[in-house]
């Protein structure tokens, strides 16, 4: 008995100190990287620090070149996605006075019909190319379907949770390869954001590296100001701490409720993830906040901080743990999917640009672009780049849709049903399904923008 019990404490001393260790590495990497010049200028071009050192995590990783972290450490990190991501969310809203949409609702219809086409076109075109293209030449497991828009919309965070569902499903590789396709829609989101910006900024004479230059220059005195006040740190993380007690609060009546449905659909429930409804908490406890005068306890730069802090932890975590031997081997199947997933993108964008929105096209795409390709936080970097003045007023715009949105896609409702969907209908009628939706969508957002101007005449 006391022998069994040493065992124990060993145990847990030995996870203690993985989990430390992890965390220091962890630390370490970032740090550096934001030390790092060439990382900075990078990332004024709208590629992240974080994959920079997730790329130097990949490298020293147990399926990496070195070999410096074991493969206990990474299982760790493996229960890092739901609590960071959590943290995103939380501080997603809260962090940003509630936009006042007088004025602003048919652009955030427009904003949130492109999210909707955006993702159920993933879909689409996922289906088709596992169908058309994989199919004939390789064993293919039908839930690959789902890959781009788990990847590109989801993002690492959503590309772990829903990396469960996949396993579940007897798609073993489902998780690896979500996380590839996480990893290469990121890149992507950067390196063609970048260019989109060098040629808006070409085309329009920005001053965008300007407002840039003063913005990082006085961060250092914002930072110094945020972590000298430890008073300030602890409130703004304990609100975010009761955005996501919301959440989980909300997640577990709805699984209390799910006991008087169908089998199907409590497995939905029990499979959905906490973010959409920690993003509501966040959004309740800002408007409460701001109705009775109380904003002051939140500080909008540091709750910014936390949100960019958690997203570079998980995109670090996920890209250190990817497992390269499955990547190799699939390597056909991901560039493919990277492929016809950013022609798609490309497409549905150039479609709303052309013939949705009025003003400010540029703007309104290019958040959507990154967010469809990454993950929220890339997204904004992008927007920060090309509109930091936020004159074109996309910025609350978007974030109006995305509390919208994100409980549909992105690790929303769709999201998390899709693999379910296909397990039980197969993958000809998923796709079938998602073309239907997504030329409903089209056509609804020609009539509807056609419809206004014609009124307004």
């Amino acid at each position: 008995m006391n022998i069994s019990i040493l065992q124990n404490k060993d145990i847990f001393s030995n996870s203690l100190l993985i989990s430390f260790s992890g965390f220091l590495i962890i630390s370490f990497f970032l740090i550096f990287g934001r030390r790092l010049k060439l990382a900075v200028q990078l990332e004024r071009f709208g590629l992240p620090i974080a994959v920079i050192s997730g790329v130097a995590g990949i490298s020293i990783g147990p399926y990496g070149l070195i070999h410096f972290l074991s493969k206990e450490t990474t299982n760790v990190w493996s229960n890092f996605p739901t609590p960071l991501l959590s943290l995103v969310f939380a501080t997603l809203m809260m962090g940003r006075p509630i936009p006042n949409i007088n004025g602003l609702v048919k652009p955030i219809f427009n904003q949130f019909l492109l999210a909707l086409s955006l993702g159920f076109g993933q879909f689409f075109v996922g289906g088709l190319v596992v169908k058309y293209l994989l199919a004939p030449h390789m064993d293919i497991n039908p839930l690959m379907g789902c890959l781009i828009e788990v990847g590109f919309e989801g993002g690492h965070g959503a590309a772990s949770i829903i990396g469960e569902s996949f396993n579940r499903l007897g798609f073993s590789d489902g998780l690896d390869l979500g996380l590839a396709m996480a990893t290469m829609g990121l890149l992507s989101s950067s390196l063609l954001g970048s260019i989109f910006i060098f040629i808006g900024r070409t085309l329009r004479l920005s001053d965008t590296e300007e407002i840039i230059d003063k913005k990082v220059n006085s961060n250092s005195n914002l930072e110094t100001e945020i972590f000298a006040d430890l008073k300030i740190l602890l409130i703004n993380l304990g609100f975010a701490g009761l955005a996501i007690s919301f959440g989980l609060l909300l997640l577990q009546i709805l699984k209390y409720f799910s006991n008087f449905l169908g089998d199907f659909s409590r497995e939905i429930i029990f499979s959905l993830p906490v973010f959409p409804l920690i993003l509501i908490g966040s959004l309740l406890i800002r408007y409460i906040l701001e109705k009775t005068k109380n904003t002051h306890f939140i500080s909008n730069i540091l709750q910014r901080e936390i949100g960019i802090l958690s997203t570079d932890l998980l995109i670090f975590t996920a890209m250190a743990s990817l497992d390269i031997a499955t990547v190799f081997e699939n390597w056909v199947l991901i560039l493919l999917l990277t492929i016809f997933g950013l022609l798609w993108n490309l497409i549905c964008i150039t479609y709303f640009a052309y013939f949705i929105f009025d003003d400010y096209w540029f703007e309104k795409s290019l958040i959507e672009f990154g967010n469809s390709t990454g993950v929220v936080a890339s997204g904004l970097l992008l927007l920060r780049l090309a509109d930091p003045k936020n004159i074109s007023k996309t910025l609350p715009i978007f974030t109006s849709k995305q509390l919208f949105a994100q409980l549909i896609l992105s690790g929303g409702f769709f999201t998390v049903i899709a693999p379910l969907v296909i397990s039980k209908i197969g993958l000809d009628y998923w796709t079938d399904i998602c073309a239907l939706i997504t030329f409903l969508i089209f056509i609804s957002a020609f009539l509807f923008n056609k419809k206004i101007s014609t009124s307004n005449q």
